[in-house]
């Protein structure tokens, strides 16, 4: 517990004991009424200076000068009608702190659980100097720098491995427990704790930009983005307390007036000053200001928690009308890992052929020209490779050993003017030709992700009423995937630019809710930032999808969609819930606090005790491990 609520919790043990015992003191007149105010200064001094602070910076209709106002003036009515009885006016900052308390409770615990997920950023870089390590800051560390990570640390930065085998827990990232073996030659990135082997790791980027600070950055700057609920409270309070402090003014005032002027009976003063009073402790908007933004807090914190990064509130409460879903093929329902399954209609040697592909294909990251690497299994020497030009969507044209060599789609082939021969296999074919002439072509095919028909399936039950595939890749692949996952249409043989074209249809045809697209993030960001909402999949250590991306699911699961979509609409409904109660509850009790049927302590629990309950609410928005 930080300093500064164990000394609210002691200020509010001792007044609210000597509150108890002034109920059996034998002590009258001054000495009850100094004691009494002794009790009021301890538990409520710092809310006096806040609503003078107020006053004095023209900020004055908060919750602060309300209980001030309403504290005061029960002491002078309790001094004017001589009754001694100043319970009221120390319960009401008694209360008021009470509630408090809870809210700071309530907040640290979302502050804490978001600062153990995202205690990914490590405090130093082991970097080897005459023959033993040193810790570094690794802000110093330059991007190529060889670092050693030892069992049980974290990696600082983000790079690739150089030696060692090792499981690495990726928990903090992507909220998934299982391990991850990684060996020479695999990216690793920062936040991940090493768990058994000794890592030598060459750094591929500098501190601030690896995968752990950015994500704390994006978790840092969630709460400047307010949902529509959030913004509307938020004028809504603006303009709420200054008409309630008027209304309880007139309240306070009108109705004696009346009883003197024109009715010509006694006017009540002290009836109806109370009266009023009453109205300004129900009327105080905490319930509200506080639970709202603090659901939405608190609900960003447990997607964290669960590998799903929100960048704002105003993102959750788009995610949580979801009605489409526009997929990406590759890396997002597949697992992007292509593999070489045959060779047909080769003029030359296939391992020749499939030679010239991988070294035209040596300079591109793309899947498939992965996969025609790993196929061809041998060290490439690119510096027999020269003019590279890769056309994006269909292909690479490059020199190898002076010759031309053409990969790629049957867009490519057109584009050349050479002729191809068609293929009926499943899968992606890959068109070779070389100095013009049509060589034959690669059949490489792509896995579908295990869970990915799963996940269609469970978004539908969720109440998706479309979903969508978009695809590069052929007609024929396209259909095979779609179909045995259970897409609902499908656009194959896109461009880029086709790809925003057809969300851009899509959002003109929608009839409700909102269109979502996912996608891995690597070249899919102008379709992400087209959507109502951009989801990058599997965006471990992936910039691009941290950057374009409204959400950013931390793995390749499809699954993590459908419980993204359960955590947007349970804080949703959270937040529904709080405003509706915390307006209901005070309707009521403002009709019978002006009708005089509601006393103090009745308006004490108006505000203070629904503002408890709407924090114990918000919090479980915490809660997200079941969904």
């Amino acid at each position: 517990m930080e300093r500064e609520q164990k000394v609210k919790l002691i200020r509010i043990l001792i007044a609210g004991a000597m509150l108890i015992a002034l109920q059996f003191l034998p002590v009258t007149g001054w000495v009850r009424m100094g004691l009494y105010l002794a009790a009021y200064l301890i538990i409520g001094y710092d809310i006096l200076l806040e609503a003078f602070e107020g006053i004095r910076e023209g900020e004055i209709f908060d919750e602060d000068f309300l209980m001030a106002v309403a504290s005061i003036g029960a002491i002078v009515l309790a001094v004017i009608t001589k009754s001694g009885d100043f319970n009221e006016a120390v319960a009401v900052l008694l209360f008021f702190q009470i509630g408090e308390l809870f809210e700071d409770y309530a907040v640290d615990k979302s502050r804490d659980n978001i600062a153990d997920l995202m205690d990914v950023r490590p405090d130093y870089a082991n970097l080897e100097r005459e023959g033993r390590l040193e810790r570094v800051d690794p802000a110093e560390v330059a991007v190529g720098t060889v670092i050693t990570v030892q069992p049980g640390e974290r990696i600082p930065i983000d790079g690739v491995i150089l030696d060692g085998e090792s499981s690495l827990n990726t928990a903090a990232l992507t909220g998934e427990s299982l391990p991850r073996d990684v060996s020479p030659g695999d990216e690793v990135a920062s936040g991940c704790i090493n768990l058994s082997g000794v890592l030598r790791v060459r750094t591929t980027k500098a501190f601030g930009e690896s995968t752990a600070s950015k994500i704390l950055d994006l978790v840092e700057n969630a709460a400047e983005k307010k949902a529509k609920p959030e913004a509307f409270i938020t004028r809504f309070a603006k303009v709420y307390t200054p008409i309630v402090c008027f209304a309880a003014l007139a309240l306070a005032i009108l109705p004696p007036l009346v009883s003197q002027l024109v009715l010509h009976t006694a006017p009540q003063w002290t009836t109806w000053i109370y009266r009023a009073l009453t109205f300004l402790v129900i009327s105080c908007p905490c319930a509200l200001v506080i639970s709202v933004p603090l659901t939405f807090f608190a609900g960003l914190g447990g997607a964290s928690r669960a590998g799903i990064l929100v960048k704002g509130s105003n993102y959750m409460e788009t995610l949580s009308r979801t009605r489409t879903v526009v997929f990406d093929k590759t890396g997002t329902l597949t697992k992007g890992v292509f593999e070489v399954e045959d060779i047909h209609h080769a003029i030359r040697n296939e391992a020749e052929l499939l030679e010239l592909a991988a070294l035209a294909e040596s300079a591109s990251a793309h899947p498939i020209s992965l996969s025609l690497q790993r196929a061809h299994g041998k060290c490439l020497d690119r510096s027999r490779v020269t003019d590279v030009r890769e056309d994006s969507g269909k292909g690479v044209v490059a020199r190898v050993d002076g010759i031309e060599v053409a990969v790629g789609n049957e867009k490519l082939m057109n584009e050349l003017g050479i002729p191809f021969q068609s293929c009926h296999s499943a899968g992606t074919i890959v068109h070779v030709a070389v100095n013009g002439v049509y060589e034959g072509h690669i059949v490489v095919t792509d896995v579908i992700k295990p869970n990915a028909a799963e996940a269609v399936s469970a978004l539908r039950k969720l109440g998706v009423t479309k979903t969508v595939m978009l695809t590069g890749d052929n007609e024929q692949v396209a259909k095979q995937v779609s179909g045995q996952i259970g897409i609902d249409e499908v656009h194959s043989g896109l461009m880029p630019d086709e790809k925003v074209a057809q969300v851009e249809r899509l959002l003109e045809r929608r009839t409700n809710g909102s269109l979502v697209f996912v996608g891995d993030g690597v070249n899919d960001a102008p379709v992400l930032s087209r959507a109502d909402l951009g989801v990058a999949m599997g965006a471990l250590g992936s910039d691009a999808a941290i950057e374009a991306a409204d959400v950013v699911l931390m793995d390749d699961d499809p699954m993590k969609l459908r419980k993204a979509i359960r955590i947007a609409r349970k804080c949703l409904r959270i937040v529904h819930q709080n405003i509706w109660f915390a307006i209901g509850v005070k309707l009521v009790c403002l009709v019978l606090g002006a009708l005089g049927i509601a006393n103090m302590w009745l308006a004490v629990f108006a505000d203070v005790g629904v503002m408890v309950l709407a924090v114990l609410n918000a919090i479980r928005a915490l809660r997200v491990k079941n969904l």
